[in-house]
């Protein structure tokens, strides 16, 4: 199990094919509510894969919003849930707000994920609210001084 940043478009079409699955086919996230001008390798974002026996399994993405480190399109395909790589893709974008100088991160979780972000150290921070028709909550997290 291991994380890469992605550097290079076939990868980030791999990504791309892991959402496509699991946001759109398996949530009903509308295609064209799902990617959006962040889903480039134009440096606004820095996007993730997580691997499993070599093989792309997961996903998630980071940007930079108003002093925060924004997680955000995290994922893992069905069969490889349970097996600790969310905890991974959440350490790598960590770690990749670190590098940004950025020491607070922040998600849109879905509300059936809170307990998983609560273990990681994220506190809840917003009443319940509608993204694409899922019910999420606003995640908020300090990460510690290094």
């Amino acid at each position: 199990m291991e994380s890469k940043i992605i550097a290079i478009e076939e990868d980030l079409k791999k990504a791309f094919d892991i959402r496509k699955e699991i946001f759109v086919k398996e949530q009903g996230v509308p295609f064209e509510d799902e990617f959006d001008e962040f889903d480039t390798l134009n440096g606004q974002c820095e996007h993730l894969l997580v691997y499993f026996n070599e093989q792309p399994v997961g996903t998630g993405r980071i940007r930079m919003v108003d002093g925060y480190g924004k997680l955000e399109r995290i994922c893992i395909l069905q069969p490889y849930r349970k097996l600790g790589l969310g905890k991974i893709i959440i350490k790598a974008l960590e770690e990749a707000a670190e590098r940004n100088g950025v020491s607070k991160v922040k998600l849109h979780g879905q509300k059936q994920a809170e307990g998983f972000y609560n273990k990681l150290g994220y506190q809840t921070s917003s009443d319940l609210f509608m993204e694409d028709g899922i019910p999420h909550i606003l995640m908020v997290k300090d990460l510690p001084a290094r």
